[in-house]
C-alpha cells in the first residue's frame, strides 16, 4: 500500500475517534442534566403534596373553629329559651338551634372528608420522598461516572490528537488538502474499494479505475464522491477450493426395448445419434444429426431385435447412451427437442469421461485407421 494512503487511513481513523470522543464528552453533561430535570420534577411533586397536606390542615382547623362557634351559639340560644315569655319566641330560638346543629353536621362531614384525603396525601408524600431519595443517589452516581468518563475521554482525546498530527505530517500536502476538502463535506475523505465498488458511495468503478486502485500504481480518486480510494487484499473473500464429485453414470440396460447410440462418423454423415426400438420380432432405426438433432433419412425396419438387425451400426466406435422416449414422440419430432438433445449430449460426455484413455484411443483409431 502506498505510504500516503496508509497514513490517510490512520488519519481518518484518528479523525473518527476524535469526533466520537468529543461527542461523548459533550453528551455526558446532557445525560446528567436530563436526570437532574427528572429530579426537579420529583421535588416539585413532593412539595405539591406537602402543600396540599398543609392546606387540608388549615381547612380542618377552620371547620373545627366554626363548629366551636356554632356550639357556643347553641348554648346561648338554650340559655335564652329559659327566659322567653311567648311560644313564638321559643319557636324562633328552637329554629336557630336546629339550624346551628345542621351547620355543625356539615362542618363535621367536611372534616371527615379531609381525614380520608389525608391518608392518600400521606402516601403520595412517602412515595415522592422515596423517589427523591433513589433519584438523588442515582444522579450522584451518574455525576461520578460522568466525571470519570470525561477524564478518560479527555486522556484518549489527547492521544488521538497526537496520532492525528503525526499522520498528517507524513501525507503529501496536495493529497492532504483533497482529503480535508472531501471530509468537510462528506464526513470522510478516503474509502475502501471492494468488488469493484467504492464502499463509501456504493458506486461501481470503471474496470480501468478498479485495476489502478488494486495495483497501487498511483493515487486514485472516486469519480462519484471524490474520496481517495484504496484496496485491502486481506478483506477479499478467501478463495475456497471446490471439491467436485463426479456423479456416477447410470449404464443403459442391455435388454431394454429402446437403445440409443452415438457414432462419431457414420456413412460420411458426421456425428449422429442412432435410436433403435424392438417391437414384436422386428426392430426399427432412426438417425439424427448429433449437432442439430435433425432427423436424417427414413426409418429403417428389419427382422429381429436391433442387435441382430443392425449389427454393423453398433460396432466399432459406437457408444451406447441412456435414453427412452415414446415411439409416438419420435415419429412426431422432425428434429430432437433441445432438452432431449442436451440429455443425450450430457450422457455422451459422461460416457467419454468414464471410459478415459480407452475412448480417446478408440477415437484416434477411427480417425486414422491402420493400413491393411
Amino acid at each position: 500500500m502506498l505510504p500516503d494512503v496508509q497514513n490517510l487511513i490512520e488519519l481518518q481513523k484518528a479523525d473518527r475517534e476524535i469526533l466520537r470522543l468529543r461527542e461523548e464528552i459533550a453528551a455526558l453533561p446532557k445525560r446528567v442534566g436530563a436526570i437532574e430535570q427528572k429530579l426537579a420534577g420529583t421535588k416539585a411533586g413532593l412539595e405539591k403534596a406537602k402543600t396540599a397536606i398543609k392546606a387540608d390542615e388549615a381547612s380542618r382547623r377552620k371547620y373545627e373553629t366554626a363548629i366551636t362557634d356554632l356550639q357556643q351559639k347553641i348554648s346561648k340560644y338554650r340559655d335564652q329559651s329559659l327566659d322567653v315569655k311567648t311560644n313564638d319566641q321559643y319557636k324562633a330560638l328552637l329554629h336557630e338551634i336546629q339550624f346551628a346543629e345542621q351547620e355543625i353536621r356539615m362542618q363535621e362531614d367536611k372534616i371527615l372528608e379531609l381525614m380520608v384525603n389525608a391518608e392518600a396525601r400521606e402516601k403520595d408524600v412517602k412515595k415522592a420522598e422515596g423517589e427523591l431519595k433513589a433519584q438523588t443517589a442515582e444522579i450522584e452516581k451518574e455525576k461520578a461516572e460522568a466525571r470519570e468518563r470525561t477524564a478518560e475521554d479527555e486522556k484518549q482525546l489527547a492521544d488521538w490528537n497526537a496520532k492525528r498530527d503525526a499522520a498528517r505530517s507524513n501525507v503529501n500536502e496536495d493529497l492532504l488538502r483533497q482529503y480535508d476538502r472531501v471530509s468537510r463535506y462528506r464526513g470522510s475523505g478516503i474509502s475502501e474499494v471492494r468488488e469493484q465498488k467504492c464502499l463509501a458511495c456504493q458506486v461501481m468503478l470503471r474496470p480501468q479505475t478498479y485495476n489502478e486502485v488494486r495495483t497501487e500504481s498511483k493515487i486514485v480518486v472516486c469519480d462519484s464522491c471524490q474520496r481517495i480510494l484504496y484496496y485491502d487484499p486481506s478483506k477479499d473473500a478467501p478463495t475456497e477450493e471446490v471439491s467436485v464429485t463426479r456423479r456416477r453414470r447410470a449404464h443403459p440396460k442391455f435388454e431394454a426395448s429402446q437403445a440409443w447410440y452415438y457414432r462419431p462418423s457414420f456413412d460420411n454423415l458426421g456425428e449422429v445419434f442412432l435410436a433403435f426400438i424392438n417391437d414384436h420380432g422386428q426392430s426399427s432405426r432412426r438417425m439424427y444429426d448429433a449437432a442439430s438433432g435433425r432427423r436424417i433419412g427414413d426409418i429403417l425396419v428389419r427382422e429381429g431385435e436391433y442387435r441382430l438387425g443392425f449389427p454393423e451400426d453398433i460396432s466399432g466406435d459406437a457408444i451406447r447412451l441412456n435414453g427412452s422416449w415414446s415411439e409416438a414422440d419420435l415419429d412426431e419430432w422432425g428434429e430432437l427437442p433441445t432438452a432431449v438433445l442436451d440429455t443425450l449430449q450430457r450422457d455422451l460426455d459422461m460416457a467419454r469421461a468414464e471410459s478415459g484413455p480407452r475412448a480417446h484411443a478408440t477415437a484416434v483409431h477411427s480417425e486414422h485407421p491402420a493400413a491393411s
